[in-house]
C-alpha cells in the first residue's frame, strides 16, 4: 500500500514527476547545442541564407523569453500539470514538424512551435520539484536536475556531431520524438495535479505587450542596417514605457516592477544575468559555423571541440556555488565574468589558422568563468528577496537568461546581416564569416567588461543599505 508524504504525493507520483522534471532538463539543452552542430547541414539543404541560418536557433529562444514567464503565470492560476501536459505535447508535435521540414522558413516556424512548448514545460518542471518534494530532499533532487541539464549541454554537440554526420540533421530532431512520447505516456497514466492552484487574474495585455516587444526587438536585429530595422527597433521604446506604465498599476501584473524600484541588487543582478548571457550563449552557434566552414571539419570533430565548454562548467559549477555560500555571491560572480571576459578575448583572436588546442583552452576559460558567474550570481539573486518572493525572483531569473540568449543571437544575426548579407555561406564568402565571427566575440568580451561593473555594484549596494540598517 502507498503512503503519502507530507507534500501530500506517494512515493511513486513523486519518482514519476521526478522522471519526467529530469528528461525535461535534458531535452532542451540538448536540443539546442545539437542543433548548432547542424546548421551547416541545414543550411547547404535548405538553402538558407546567413540570416535565415541564425534565424534557426533564435525562433527556439524567442519563443521561449516570450511565453516563459506567462506559462508560469498560468500554471500558478490554473495548475501546473494542465500547462505541462499540453506543453509536451506541443514540444514534440513542434519537433516532428520540424524534422519533416522542406524549408528554412517552415523549420524557424516549427521551432517557434517547439519554444512555446519548451517554456510550458521549463516553467512548471522545476516549480513541480520543489511542491512534491520535502525540504530535507528538495536540495538533492534539484541538484540532480541542474547535473542533468548538464549533461545535456554537454551530449548535445558530440551526439548531434555524431547523428548528424552518420544519418542526417533531421534524425537529431527523431532522436527526440521518443522521449516525448514517453513523457506523455507517462503523465497520462497519473491524473494527480501537482500543486495547489492559486486563484488569480492573468495579465493578458501584458503578455501580449511584452511579447510584441521580444517581437519587435529581434525583427528589427534581423533587418539592420535597413529602414525598417530602424522602425521596429524604435517601436520597442513606446512599448517599454507603457509595459512599466500598466504593470505597476495593476492588481496582478506580469512583472513585479516593485523588486526592481527598492531592491538595487536584485536589479543590478538581473542586469548582469542579461550581460552574461547576451555574451556567451552565441559562443555554440558561432563557433559551428567557424570550425565546419572556416576550418573544414565535420560536425563530429567540431562537436567534440564544443564539449570542452559545458565539461569545464558543469566540473566546477557545484564548487563555485559552495564557494558563493562562503564569501559574498556578488565578489565571486564578478569573477566570474571577468574571467568569461578573458575567454572571450581570446576567441576574438580566431583565425582560419587558429591551432585547435588554443580554441579547446578558451573554452575552457569559457566554461570556469561561466561556472564562477551562473550558480553565485543565482545565490545573490535569490538571496536577495524575502521569501513570499522566491516564486517572482525565480521567473525573472529565467527570464533573464532568456532574454540575454535572444540578445546574444540577435547580436549575431544584425552583424551578419551587415558583414556577410542575404547569402548563403559559401567558400566565397568565408572570410566575411571569419570576420563577422572576430567582430562578435570582440563585442562580446567588452559587454562582459561592461557587466563586471553591474556584478560588482550589487555589492557595494548592499555594503550601504547594511550599514544604514546598523545605524
Amino acid at each position: 500500500m502507498s503512503t503519502t508524504t507530507d507534500t501530500g504525493h506517494t512515493p511513486a507520483d513523486r519518482r514519476r514527476i521526478f522522471f519526467i522534471a529530469l528528461v525535461t532538463s535534458f531535452l532542451t539543452p540538448f536540443m539546442g547545442s545539437s542543433i548548432n552542430i547542424a546548421l551547416p547541414a541545414i543550411g547547404s539543404e535548405l538553402g538558407a541564407d546567413a540570416v535565415l541560418l541564425s534565424w534557426i536557433p533564435t525562433s527556439f529562444v524567442l519563443a521561449s523569453a516570450i511565453f516563459l514567464i506567462p506559462m508560469g503565470r498560468l500554471a500558478d492560476i490554473h495548475g501546473m500539470r494542465r500547462v505541462f501536459v499540453p506543453g509536451i505535447i506541443i514540444f514534440t508535435a513542434g519537433t516532428l514538424l520540424c524534422a519533416f521540414s522542406w524549408s528554412t522558413p517552415l523549420l524557424i516556424g516549427f521551432r517557434l512551435i517547439q519554444g512555446i512548448g519548451n517554456a510550458m514545460m521549463f516553467s512548471t518542471a522545476i516549480a513541480a520539484l520543489t511542491a512534491v518534494y520535502p525540504p530535507g530532499e528538495r536540495g538533492a533532487v534539484l541538484g540532480i536536475n541542474v547535473a542533468v541539464t548538464y549533461i545535456g549541454l554537454s551530449a548535445g554537440p558530440v551526439l548531434g556531431g555524431i547523428i548528424t554526420q552518420n544519418f542526417g540533421w533531421r534524425s537529431i530532431f527523431y532522436a527526440v520524438i521518443p522521449c516525448g512520447v514517453f513523457i506523455i505516456y507517462l503523465l497520462l497514466s497519473s491524473r494527480d495535479e501537482w500543486m495547489e492552484r492559486s486563484p488569480g487574474k492573468f495579465d493578458t495585455a501584458g503578455s501580449v505587450m511584452y511579447g510584441l516587444l521580444l517581437l519587435s526587438l529581434m525583427y528589427g536585429l534581423s533587418l539592420f542596417p535597413g529602414p525598417e530595422s530602424l522602425f521596429f527597433i524604435a517601436c520597442c521604446v513606446p512599448l517599454v514605457i507603457i509595459l512599466v506604465f500598466r504593470e505597476t498599476r495593476t492588481d496582478s501584473p506580469l512583472f513585479d516592477i516593485s523588486l526592481f524600484w527598492h531592491n538595487h541588487v536584485f536589479a543590478f543582478s538581473n542586469i548582469a544575468t542579461v550581460i552574461n548571457y547576451c555574451a556567451t550563449f552565441a559562443v555554440g552557434f558561432l563557433l559551428a559555423l567557424y570550425l565546419q566552414f572556416n576550418r573544414g571539419l565535420d560536425p563530429q570533430s567540431a562537436g567534440i571541440i564544443l564539449v570542452a565548454q559545458p565539461v569545464v562548467q558543469a566540473v566546477f559549477s557545484p564548487a563555485a556555488g559552495r564557494l558563493s555560500d562562503r564569501i559574498e555571491p556578488g565578489i565571486v560572480a564578478s569573477a566570474g565574468m571577468g574571467v568569461t571576459a578573458v575567454g572571450l578575448f581570446c576567441l576574438a583572436l580566431l583565425t582560419e589558422t587558429t591551432p585547435v588546442p588554443f580554441i579547446i583552452a578558451a573554452l575552457a576559460v569559457l566554461g570556469l568563468g561561466f561556472a564562477l558567474f551562473s550558480s553565485p550570481n543565482t545565490n545573490a539573486i535569490m538571496s536577495s528577496v524575502s521569501r513570499d518572493c522566491l516564486g517572482i525572483a525565480s521567473a525573472t531569473v529565467g527570464t533573464a537568461r532568456q532574454v540575454g540568449m535572444m540578445l546574444s543571437l540577435g547580436i549575431v544575426m544584425m552583424i551578419f546581416s551587415v558583414i556577410i548579407g542575404r547569402v548563403r555561406i559559401s567558400p566565397e564568402n568565408h572570410l566575411q564569416l571569419m570576420a563577422s565571427v572576430q567582430i562578435a566575440f570582440g563585442i562580446f568580451a567588452v559587454l562582459c567588461v561592461a557587466g563586471i561593473y553591474f556584478s560588482m555594484a550589487r555589492g557595494k549596494i548592499r555594503k550601504r543599505e547594511d550599514a544604514s540598517r546598523d545605524r
